[in-house]
């Protein structure tokens, strides 16, 4: 969590856990600022289970010979926070990145900027993911799984993400 803490400082995710109201109503072995943290370091390491991820999070804790929390209670801490503020997070650190006088962010006075979109996530095959979502249509017949789509607008120049959007994978690829 420290190399984490300098760009999200404690103060700043505990008042977007206040603002969605995802403070812990008791004192929990794992806080919910905590769990925040945890699932910005679940999206840094995709490829590596929960334990795994948690080991690595508090690696530098571990002359303090702190107690693992087990799979089930880190999926449950991660359900109990939810997504909102992890939403509420993007939308308070997202934004432009550079300078107008940078290079390459700006033609004319006006800063440069792309979209594009990615409709290669998979989603869980259950009734509330194809509800939402539906099933893409392809020539032989229909995806095995729902698709998700992702829609992201980046400034040119920094690379730097100035929103992003999931929804449902229209037919016909982008929409327009």
């Amino acid at each position: 969590m420290g190399e984490l803490t300098p760009f999200l400082p404690f103060e700043l995710v505990d008042a977007v856990l206040e603002e969605t109201g995802r403070v812990q109503q008791r004192e929990r072995l794992l806080p919910s600022r905590v769990v925040v943290y945890f699932m910005i370091v679940l999206g840094m390491f995709p490829h590596l289970g929960y334990t795994l991820v948690w080991a690595k999070m508090v690696s530098a804790l571990k002359p303090l010979s702190l107690r693992s929390p087990s799979e089930s209670a880190l999926r449950q801490a991660r359900r109990r926070v939810g997504t909102a503020p992890l939403r509420a997070l993007f939308e308070v650190v997202a934004g432009p990145l550079a300078r107008p006088d940078t290079p390459g962010v700006s033609y004319r006075g006006l800063r440069t900027v792309a979209f594009d979109g990615c409709k290669s996530f998979k989603s869980a095959d259950n009734q509330a993911q194809r509800n939402w979502l539906g099933l893409v249509r392809y020539r032989l017949g229909l995806a095995g799984y729902p698709q998700l789509m992702l829609m992201a607008l980046v400034e040119t120049g920094t690379r730097g993400l100035l929103g992003v959007r999931f929804g449902p994978a229209g037919p016909g690829g982008e929409p327009g």
